[in-house]
């Protein structure tokens, strides 16, 4: 039995664990890593220690399994990470060894060194974003769809009236699931895939 739930701060190490498992396009990132937070300080937990109330979480019986999280204002949580999320990160990376690091470690702390702002053309039309991942265990069982059907109805709550995403374009399963979702695609940029969807009537 799988339970979605608001998030509790219990959550964030299953935050950076699923994102580690699932951040090679999908699957686990964890051979690449030697620090196996470096991924999940960009792209789960700043959200679940920023925003908790914009993240929702698939427990079963083994435990957390799966998440969406993101924003309901792109820019301005964008402006909140660097006011209160990457200092901290910055600090803490400049007295680590870079020889303890992998180059895919050297790749995410580069980006918390400089961090890219999604495309502002995308942003203007769908200011909210968001990421979604599930341990293949929850896979196949329409929790991803039950995740962002219920990420949506508290966005439209709140008047957001779009939502934004990149996917990696290799990953074409998840790309598969964005499309049959409702999201449209924008455009391709390197290897990231955008995609659209608009909440307004």
């Amino acid at each position: 039995m799988v339970e979605l739930r608001g998030y509790e701060p219990r959550d964030l190490d299953a935050l950076y664990e699923i994102c580690l498992l699932t951040g090679a396009a999908g699957h686990d990132a964890s051979s690449q890593h030697n620090d196996r937070k470096a991924v999940g300080h960009i792209y789960s937990a700043p959200y679940g220690v920023l925003a908790p109330a914009q993240v929702i979480v698939a427990e079963d019986e083994q435990g957390v399994a799966g998440y969406i999280v993101g924003a309901y204002d792109t820019t301005a949580f964008d402006d909140r990470l660097e006011r209160e999320w990457w200092p901290g990160l910055r600090q803490h990376y400049a007295s680590v060894p870079p020889a303890s690091l992998t180059e895919a470690d050297r790749q995410r702390i580069a980006a918390i060194q400089r961090p890219s702002r999604n495309p502002a053309d995308i942003v203007a039309q769908y200011p909210a974003h968001i990421h979604m991942n599930l341990l293949p265990r929850l896979r196949g069982q329409r929790v991803g769809t039950a995740l962002l059907e219920r990420w949506i109805e508290q966005a439209r709550a709140a008047g957001v009236t779009g939502i934004h995403l990149g996917a990696s374009a290799s990953n074409t399963g998840g790309i598969a699931f964005w499309q049959r979702s409702g999201f449209e695609p924008i455009r391709t940029a390197g290897t990231t895939v955008w995609f659209g969807m608009s909440l307004e009537a």
